[in-house]
């Protein structure tokens, strides 16, 4: 990067735009060990088990001050507003759209969260974008869409109550995405994820216990935590957890909420890799050529920093 790029960009740019491609390619691979541990027991109870290991990793790590924490004098509310967007609001949406919706269904309409993000950034932060990035996010978008109906996975209108539940899922990302651009004035990127871990393990916790209750299962909740690949399972999705609550929250701190937005859908090129390599599971003509209108699109999105002089 230039001397004059560095003068123009504000500082951690570069790294936020690095990391953004780390975090998609680890969250597009933790689909796949997601899929691995609902083979042991709910989705709910896998979530509220990988918030566990994810509080209590970040417990540790404030403990032994590897982060510093201080809420003292900070608008809370502002940050339990964030937390109630994501997670607590975006898989608590998800979670239930995906009952009454087909996991294809669920793959297409979360494509569609960096639209969300784009408008919503827009009108509350005021975010401009040109024209080339409107349409290179709409690209990517189209590149997830095409992979799915190719697949033979389409919208189904039948579903529409899971439909509908799933576009509020992508409503609140969004949300999270442009309300962390302000809240990251007044914390920092540790008191924001733990803040938001801690919320949404609390909560999950609380729906987890209140669902074995009333089924009289209070025992299958911890079960398959003496299974030693499923225990291993939730410890690096916990892990995951973490890193990406930092990476998300710190790259939101640095660039606009609609540039972050573009890098979400390369997670689906990731998942497919990584399904095709350790999975397995064949690749058509159609995931190379989806994959390669994602990758295009989210070029595309960020081609002015190109021209400011950071080398994506």
């Amino acid at each position: 990067m230039s001397s004059s790029a560095s003068a123009i960009l504000p500082k951690g740019v570069k790294l936020a735009y690095s990391l953004a491609v780390v975090n998609a390619v680890v969250i597009g691979i933790t689909y796949m060990f997601v899929k691995l541990s609902l083979d042991y027991t709910n989705p709910l109870d896998t979530l509220t088990l990988r918030f566990a290991a994810a509080f209590a990793i970040l417990s540790i790590m404030a403990t032994s001050g590897l982060v510093k924490l201080n809420y003292r004098g900070k608008p809370l509310s502002k940050l339990l507003m964030l937390s109630c967007m994501f997670p607590l609001g975006y898989f608590t949406l998800q979670t239930y759209g995906l009952q009454f919706a087909t996991s294809a269904e669920g793959g297409i309409i979360n494509a569609l969260a960096p639209l969300a993000t784009l408008f919503l950034a827009s009108v509350f932060l005021k975010e401009a974008t040109s024209r080339l990035q409107k349409l290179s996010i709409i690209l990517s978008v189209f590149g997830v869409v095409f992979i799915f109906i190719m697949k033979g996975n389409g919208v189904g209108l039948t579903h529409m109550k899971g439909i509908l539940l799933l576009l509020l899922a992508c409503v609140a990302f969004a949300g999270y995405s442009v309300l962390a651009r302000s809240v990251s004035k007044y914390f920092s990127t540790a008191e924001i994820s733990f803040f938001m871990v801690g919320i949404g393990f609390a909560v999950s916790l609380v729906f987890s216990l209140a669902l074995h209750l009333a089924n009289g299962s209070l025992g299958s909740l911890t079960a398959p935590l003496t299974n030693m690949t499923f225990l291993l399972l939730i410890v690096y999705l916990g892990l995951v957890q973490v890193v990406t609550a930092l990476m998300g929250n710190y790259i939101l701190s640095r660039i606009e909420a609609s540039r972050m937005s573009a890098f979400i859908n390369l997670s689906t090129v990731v998942s497919i890799a990584a399904g095709a390599w350790i999975l397995s599971e064949p690749i058509a003509w159609y995931h190379l050529v989806g994959s390669a209108l994602i990758i295009v699109g989210v070029i595309g999105t960020n081609l002015r920093i190109r021209k400011e002089g950071v080398v994506l």
